[in-house]
Parts: C-alpha cells; sequence; structure tokens
C-alpha cells in the first residue's frame, strides 16, 4: 500500500493541508496516512504522531528560548517518518520546522519523495532560501502566480495552485440558532497561538468596551481555535463583558463570519477567508518589541496584508505593532461603520484581487493531482 507522511506545523497548515488530502482521498481510496497534525486532520480519520500545539511556536525569540526542544521534536519527527517509510512526504506551511524535517528525511532517506504546500515568502525575506530547498524538495505547489519566477530561476519543480481557502462552499444548512437573533455581529479573530491570545485579546477587549459604550447594540464573536479556546475564555471571564461570546467549531465559524458586519482580524491566512465572505475588516498585529525589530529588519515589504502586497496600497486597514491599540482599532472600525461607501470600495478592490488567487478549477484540486503524480 501506498503511503502518504503529512507534516504540519500550526492549526492554518493543517486546514489547508485537510483541503488538499480530502481531494486526494476522494481519488484513491487506498493509501495510509500519517501525519503531524490536528483537528482537522483528525476528522478526515488521520492519526498524528504527537499534539500539534508541542510544535506551534510563533516567533523569533520563542524559536530561540525552546532551541533545544524544537531540535529534539525535529529529530523525532525525522524518526517517526523514516519509520513510517512513506512514498510522499507533504509538508504544509510553517518552513522553520517542516523544511527541516523534508531536509533531514530527504538525506536519510531520498526515495521519499517531497513535496510542500505554501512556499516561504522568499519574495519578503531570504530569497537565498531557494537555492537551499532545491537540494531536497521534489516539488513546491505555489499559492500566488507572481513567485514562480524565483523558484524557476534555482529550477526547483513547481506548480501554481491558487488558494485553497478560496475553494470551500459553505454549507448553507448548518443551524446556528444561538446566532440567529444577533445583529450588528462583528467577528473577531485572535490568533491562534497562545502568545497572539495573550498580546491581542486585552488590547481587543479595550476595543469591545469603547465599542459598547458607544453603541450597545454591537454583538462581538471571538473566532476561537480548539487549542485556545480555554486560554480565551479565561481572559474573557475575568472582564465580564456583554455582547461577548467565543465559538471553535469551524462550520458555525464559518456561517457566523457570513452574518457579520465588519471583522478584525489578526494578520495571516484567516484574513482570506474573511475576504472570500465578503466582510469588510481591518487588520491587526502585535508582538514583542524585539521580535518587531528582527522583523523590521529581515522584511523587505510594505505590507503585511496579501490583497495590500498584490495592489501595493492599504486596501485593507493595517493597525500593526504600535498602532494596535484600543483606541485606534475604534477609531477605524467606527468609521468604517458609519461610511458605507468605504465598505463597498474595499468590497469591489477585495473581489478583483480574489480573483487572480484563485485556480480555475480548485487548488485544492490541483495539488492532489500533484501528489497523486508522484505515486502513480
Amino acid at each position: 500500500m501506498k503511503k502518504i507522511f503529512i507534516l504540519t506545523g500550526e492549526p492554518s497548515g493543517d486546514k489547508l493541508a485537510s483541503e488538499v488530502i480530502s481531494e486526494v482521498k476522494k481519488k484513491r481510496s487506498d493509501l495510509e496516512f500519517l501525519s503531524v497534525g490536528g483537528t482537522n486532520l483528525e476528522n478526515l480519520g488521520i492519526k498524528t504522531i504527537y499534539d500539534q500545539a508541542e510544535i506551534t511556536y510563533i516567533a523569533f525569540t520563542d524559536v530561540i528560548l525552546n532551541f533545544f526542544k524544537i531540535k529534539s521534536k525535529i529529530k523525532e519527527t525525522v524518526n517517526e517518518i523514516l519509520k513510517f517509510n512513506p512514498d510522499i512526504l507533504f509538508s504544509v506551511d510553517s518552513p522553520d520546522f517542516t523544511l527541516r524535517v523534508s531536509k533531514q528525511v530527504k538525506a536519510d532517506n531520498p526515495k521519499i519523495k517531497t513535496i510542500h504546500f505554501i512556499a516561504p515568502k522568499v519574495w519578503a525575506w531570504r530569497e537565498s532560501r531557494v537555492k537551499k530547498m532545491a537540494k531536497f524538495l521534489d516539488h513546491i505547489l505555489l499559492l500566488f502566480k507572481f513567485e514562480k519566477k524565483y523558484f524557476d530561476k534555482e529550477k526547483l519543480t513547481n506548480t501554481y495552485v491558487g488558494h485553497p481557502l478560496l475553494d470551500k462552499n459553505i454549507n448553507e444548512n448548518i443551524k446556528i440558532d444561538q446566532f440567529l437573533d444577533k445583529k450588528n455581529i462583528i467577528s473577531i479573530f485572535p490568533g491562534s497561538r497562545d502568545s497572539e491570545i495573550k498580546y491581542h485579546v486585552p488590547i481587543l477587549l479595550n476595543f469591545i468596551k469603547k465599542m459598547i459604550n458607544k453603541d450597545s447594540s454591537y454583538n462581538f464573536i471571538f473566532h476561537s481555535t480548539n487549542n485556545t479556546k480555554k486560554l480565551l475564555s479565561s481572559l474573557l471571564l475575568k472582564e465580564k463583558i456583554k455582547n461577548v461570546e467565543i465559538i471553535n467549531d469551524d462550520k458555525i465559524k464559518n456561517m457566523v463570519l457570513k452574518k457579520s458586519i465588519f471583522a478584525v482580524v489578526k494578520s495571516g491566512t484567516v484574513s482570506l477567508e474573511v475576504c472570500k465572505m465578503s466582510v469588510p475588516s481591518i487588520i491587526i498585529y502585535k508582538m514583542n518589541f524585539i521580535n518587531f525589530f528582527i522583523a523590521k529588519l529581515l522584511l523587505n515589504i510594505k505590507y503585511v496584508n496579501m490583497i495590500n502586497i498584490i495592489n501595493n496600497k492599504e486596501v485593507i486597514p493595517e493597525l500593526i505593532q504600535s498602532e494596535c491599540n484600543a483606541d485606534e482599532i475604534f477609531k477605524s472600525v467606527y468609521y468604517f461603520l458609519k461610511k458605507p461607501n468605504l465598505i463597498a470600495d474595499q468590497k469591489k478592490k477585495i473581489k478583483n484581487t480574489l480573483k487572480s488567487l484563485t485556480s480555475p478549477s480548485s487548488s485544492s484540486d490541483e495539488a492532489s493531482k500533484i501528489i497523486l503524480s508522484y505515486i502513480s
């Protein structure tokens, strides 16, 4: 029996991987899977060798502080993959972890085909990484057309497949009775890591207080992962703010988001989901000073959000670091809500941009075909 090992490093990667593997399973029912994954892959019946939370570290200082633990986890993961002896190692995102594992696996067993999904943002920083990746990756799958030239240059086989999160159709039959009576819903995405929750939630709670003081008709719903729900709940419980709830069921989250009038979104993949639902939004992000200082030194991009990067202008307002505070978030959100023309303009520009990110068929389908071509 042919085998595929799926390697992810955080919840967003688990979600992306599940979209692709779901298509693989539709095409071939005779495959064996094992993973480092989360709830989305587990829902497909795929076992994970350990809890994904053990390797979900956020930034430079976290990696440094946990260097020996991460190194040990890389070794453990490599050993488990070699023991499983897959035909394909399919790694998704989290390059600082997944690509280190792939490199070692390829060195120890060159017969294992290595396919990586979501190319590291070499156009933003460390373009030299491509030359190194070409030595141990057999194929890399791209989300964006403009990335192709960077990998063609080093003769690393690559395919533009588009973004899986833009493929999904929302199930309209899901019941969300507990939210039906709620109006003026503002969806909040604080992040999928504990460190992001700790930085963002206190700021977001102060923002919510300001909004409620201005107009008590707004309802705020935090979109959480299973891993962060407990921490998020404890922070909300201390404040005892009305009109605030938490949801962590992905299907319900989609329907609640669709019903929302606005969203405050942590910078990252989830912002594309919000854009697909045609929900107006702003982007926020805050980290510790050292991480931010290092990022500023290394990054050569003007914006953090992909919609803004592609348009080379701020289609979606970004409140990063010092601007990520309750006052600025309140001003931005409240201003947008009182300016329907601004919301309409943002939606129009986002709609046009998303067309350039969507595969002609389905990115998950295209990615699954590449994977299966290595098995056939």
